[in-house]
């Protein structure tokens, strides 16, 4: 455990009181720990890279914890109607599709690599900004209507084409992985 751990493990631990906090309508506070949660997504990776801190726990750590965090963010805003359902559900739905796709993955070819895609680094990026936009008219009584539209229509789209080239790669790799098989079996 290092401090790159701590930190993606800091924010798993925060989610819980985020959603505790929106639903008692602490916008303000919920504003503030998502705001230092999204900071310490960037941060985690940058302090394991830099200082050579990077580990197997920190591998799955990190994706579990961002996973968790917008996942559920998403859940709680739609309940709250902060965020639409059409918004909602696709972004659930991609990270539930992640998750079932990596372990088939990895059932059908005994290899799970995870490689983060530039896409699903912009889409992570953009969901962060959105969950933050629709916030913000509740803690600083600032209107972000066209902001939260075009960031809306900017999540839709990175999520389906993230959600749909990991579908790509993922039955690349397994039908590689049984062409292979077929080619050792007699």
């Amino acid at each position: 455990m290092n401090i790159a751990n701590l930190i993606s493990f800091a924010r798993l631990l925060s989610v819980p009181v985020f959603v505790w906090l929106i639903v008692q309508d602490e916008l303000t506070a919920a504003f503030w720990l998502f705001l230092l949660a999204a900071v310490s997504d960037a941060l985690d990776g940058i302090i394991a890279r830099h200082f050579n801190m990077q580990t197997t726990l920190g591998e799955y750590l990190d994706p579990i914890a961002d996973k968790t965090l917008l996942v559920t963010a998403y859940i709680v805003l739609g309940v709250q109607e902060l965020l639409p359902l059409w918004i909602v559900i696709p972004v659930v739905s991609r990270d539930a599709l992640i998750v079932v796709g990596a372990i088939l993955v990895e059932k059908l070819t005994g290899d799970l690599r995870m490689e983060p895609l530039t896409i699903s680094r912009a889409n992570t990026l953009l969901q962060l900004l959105l969950a933050l936009a629709v916030m913000v008219p509740g803690v600083f009584a600032s209107p972000t209507g066209h902001v939260v539209t075009l960031l809306s229509f900017a999540v839709l789209v990175t999520t389906l084409v993230s959600g749909g080239t990991y579908v790509y790669i993922w039955t690349m790799r397994v039908h590689q992985s049984e062409l292979e098989r077929n080619q050792r079996e007699p």
